[in-house]
């Protein structure tokens, strides 16, 4: 028993980066499960926690890669608000179907990021200020697409679909929806093959893994919490097509940063672009795929968000940008660039969210919100200087 604390300590020592995000996330839930007599915790507000998450998400991810690589990008709520001005008009004034609209918008999206991507890139402008004045200059195309409205407001099955729909459950079993039921063991399955899989190629190439009895107690532990977030939401509503959209865009940027050559250019790029571009590896290519990435994330998030409120307005987006690089940063994403996760960009989006939702069930001011919504930005920040300062001592040591 001593020897398996010992081991867990160590463990967790050595990737404290990794784990501190979900100790945090974990007291947050204690914490307001304790203050609010468990409604923090009751289905309905998990299942609106995971819909308020779900476009903060997505924009967190995008930012990841561009702090990566040592940027910054302050269009993104602007972009937001004006694809889904956009989006809204093409559907509601020009009768285009929202299947066709909404590939058209997210192409804006890509766009625009790419023009901040070569400002920045080609024309050698720093990120914050190209990034900067296409925030002034999205906001206001805002206006000039809904003009004197104000709000637009959008009825469309597909768009209510987005922002309010479930997955369609085919039966129901032990109280819960059959859909769910199937996505969750689904979940469950991929989470242990492929951590059996990572734990085989590494101890093939002579890595350090976990030790078996660590590797399935994280995998117990894991396994729980998927099946019970499973389980609320099936006996519920079912799971969101939110949170789908949220999982599947997880997935493709997890797999690309983590399995393809393109991942680890971006990471060798923040790492050292000097060095990197000595390599061979073209940081200017590097920098337009990531402006360019984001762009189409911040449209994406437009999209949710447009959904979600099923209505386009003046203010959409606004302060989205600080909401998902506090998202990158609470995830473990480090201001240095060279170090960031996907996954903890989406636990740290879902960190931030589930501070602002606890805090408004205890009915706290806005004003309070912000003030440790700061404090706990500032804090991950200090996190990850303290953390990267340890890690430079232990190997000089």
């Amino acid at each position: 028993m001593q020897t398996l604390i010992k081991d867990f300590w160590l463990i967790f020592r050595n990737n404290i980066r990794d784990y501190g995000m979900y100790i945090a996330l974990a007291g947050i839930f204690i914490f307001f499960t304790i203050t609010t007599g468990g409604l923090f915790v009751s289905s309905r507000n998990i299942f609106n926690l995971i819909q308020q998450t779900g476009f903060i998400a997505v924009g967190s991810i995008g930012m990841t890669l561009i702090i990566v690589i040592r940027h910054i990008d302050l269009s993104v709520g602007s972009i937001a608000g004006v694809v889904g001005a956009m989006a809204a008009v093409l559907i509601v004034s020009y009768g285009m179907p929202a299947a066709i609209a909404l590939p058209v918008v997210l192409v804006f999206g890509a766009l625009a990021g790419l023009l901040t991507g070569f400002l920045v890139a080609k024309v050698g402008i720093p990120a914050f200020v190209a990034s900067l004045g296409g925030m002034f200059a999205y906001r206001g195309l805002i206006f000039n697409f809904l003009q004197s409205t104000g709000t637009l407001g959008v009825n469309d099955p597909l768009i209510e679909a987005i922002g309010r729909g479930t997955i369609p459950g085919l039966a129901t079993v032990f109280g819960m929806q059959l859909t769910s039921l199937i996505v969750g063991l689904f979940a469950i399955g991929w989470l242990i093959y492929s951590e059996l899989n990572n734990r085989q190629k590494k101890i093939e190439y002579n890595f350090d893994v976990l030790p078996k009895n660590l590797m399935i107690i994280k995998l117990i532990f894991i396994s729980t919490i998927i099946a019970v977030v499973t389980y609320v939401l099936g006996a519920y509503r079912g799971i969101s097509w939110v949170l789908v959209i949220v999982g599947v865009v997880v997935f493709i940027y997890h797999f690309m940063t983590t399995k393809t050559v393109l991942g680890r250019h971006i990471f060798a790029v923040g790492g050292n672009p000097e060095a990197s571009e000595l390599s061979g590896i073209s940081v200017e290519k590097i920098t337009y795929f990531v402006f360019s990435s984001m762009g189409f994330l911040s449209a994406l998030s437009g999209i949710m968000y447009l959904a979600r409120l099923q209505s386009a307005t003046f203010t959409a987006g606004e302060g989205l940008e600080l909401q998902v690089i506090a998202g990158a940063f609470v995830g473990g994403t480090s201001a240095a660039g060279g170090i960031g996760k996907v996954t903890g960009s989406m636990i740290g989006a879902l960190v931030m969210a589930s501070l602002i939702n606890g805090m408004q069930m205890l009915s706290l001011g806005s004003n309070i919100q912000n003030i440790i919504s700061g404090v706990v930005l500032v804090l991950a920040v200090i996190f990850d200087v303290k953390t990267r300062n340890m890690k430079k001592i232990e190997k000089s040591a």
